[in-house]
């Protein structure tokens, strides 16, 4: 016997609390997003899964990662259990003992359990194979990154606290770090816009930044006095075995410092070089290379002493100290051979007296080009013959190859791939730690 009864409930009777869940959610939909509670506490304790499941990136989990897998994903209700419509209305279902092994299909034929599990079968088993173990897999990589984000979550507020317990320590190091480091990329730009302007360079400017410079060295030098850095200076190790950040330290502090230094002595260049026309443009550009490359030989051997010393610690042992002192020693040549190659091609280029790039043009040879200059559109100074037969004046094709190794016109390759030119003023400003 199967008996159905269906009745009309009220929303009220249903769910009598409807009605203060429509007036509070306009309240609630503010703090949760796509089902994740944005409270502050839990933004607090559980920052990167927050921002994980409300980009999409994560299914909401419960608060316990233990019980995650427990879960089912897709929950389906039982069909012997009474169902209940979004519209209020409710049905009950009764089916007699003797007749759950047939029921009526929605054809009017009737059909026995073995047929209808078998038809039930053969329409499921298509459709859900292909997908269960994708989504099987889906769920347990998307476990496996938040149990990464937990992780990461718990281990971040402690390294926190160590990261900022050891600035307290180095305060004062890490403040003249950052200074000098912020104060040498302003003083970079700076010298690349006064080599720039050529012959609209003043000489009071120039001079004021020259005092300026020395000034700042001098001031760290003497704030830093009693830090042992004036040894690694003159290649003498410190007296005393530095410790590991206060080795870093020094070798910051020298390495920024020096570069400084050479930044004075590029600023006398200008000053020398004021006009930069012509020859002299070339001969300013070759000498602010020849500079930056001494420097570059320079800082690749200024950590040697600092590291000598640190390496060299007898409480390691005497046999393991001098096999680490040994290969820094071997490391650090290999790389100061470059650095020595570098440094002689440039003062090789600053003594050969020709152009590399062209030769001098002839008054025939100008005004058969109509002896203006492409570049800077005016009547030729000191005109340079390209191997590619254009002429243009020599500070303005000296300028152009200080940053290109083509032809301005026909695209020709003209330079050829020596060593990368300093003579825009610019320096190095990655830093040479070992």
């Amino acid at each position: 016997m199967e008996t159905t009864t269906s009745s009309s409930v009220s929303d009220f009777d249903t769910n009598p609390n409807s009605n203060s869940n429509s007036s509070s959610s306009p309240h609630t939909s503010n703090s949760t997003a796509f089902g994740v509670n944005l409270s502050p506490l839990r933004v607090f304790r559980y920052p990167l899964s927050t921002f994980l499941e409300y980009s999409g990136l994560l299914r909401v989990r419960p608060e316990n990662p233990e019980t995650d897998l427990l879960l089912p994903d897709n929950p389906t209700p039982n069909s012997s259990e009474s169902t209940t419509s979004s519209n209020g209305e409710v049905s009950i279902r009764i089916i007699g003992s003797g007749e759950n092994d047939r029921v009526r299909s929605d054809d009017g034929s009737v059909m026995d359990g073995g047929e209808r599990e078998e038809e039930r079968g053969s329409n499921v088993d298509g459709s859900t194979s292909s997908g269960s173990g994708n989504n099987r897999d889906s769920s347990y990589q998307r476990y496996d990154i938040q149990q990464v984000a937990r992780w990461i979550e718990q281990f971040l507020p402690f390294s926190l606290l160590l990261l900022v317990v050891f600035i307290r320590q180095h305060l004062q190091g890490f403040f003249v770090v950052i200074w000098i480091t912020a104060f040498m990329f302003r003083s970079n730009d700076i010298l690349r816009k006064q080599t720039a302007l050529k012959g609209e360079r003043k000489i009071t400017v120039l001079l004021g930044y020259f005092l300026v410079f020395m000034l700042h060295i001098s001031g760290i030098y003497w704030w830093n006095c009693k830090d042992d850095i004036f040894y690694p200076l003159l290649m003498v190790p410190p007296k005393v075995i530095p410790p590991f950040w206060h080795a870093i330290f020094i070798i910051l502090v020298n390495d920024t410092m020096v570069r400084q230094a050479a930044m004075t002595l590029k600023l006398v260049l200008l000053m020398v070089y004021k006009n930069g026309r012509g020859h002299n443009f070339r001969r300013q550009g070759q000498l602010l290379t020849l500079v930056e490359y001494m420097l570059l030989l320079y800082r690749a051997l200024l950590p040697t002493p600092v590291w000598y010393r640190f390496f060299l610690n007898k409480d390691y042992g005497s046999l393991f100290s001098s096999l680490i002192t040994g290969l820094y020693l071997t490391f650090k040549l290999t790389s100061i051979v470059e650095k020595v190659r570098s440094f002689l091609t440039a003062l090789k280029a600053l003594s050969i007296k020709e152009i590399h790039y062209g030769s001098h043009a002839t008054p025939e040879q100008v005004n058969a080009a109509g002896d203006l200059c492409a570049i800077c559109q005016e009547k030729m100074n000191t005109p340079i013959l390209l191997c590619c037969k254009h002429i243009f004046c020599e500070d303005c094709v000296s300028e152009w190859f200080e940053r290109e190794r083509t032809c301005p016109l026909c695209r020709a390759l003209v330079r050829p791939a020596d060593l990368r030119s300093f003579g825009d003023g610019s320096t190095s400003l990655l830093f040479q730690l070992f």
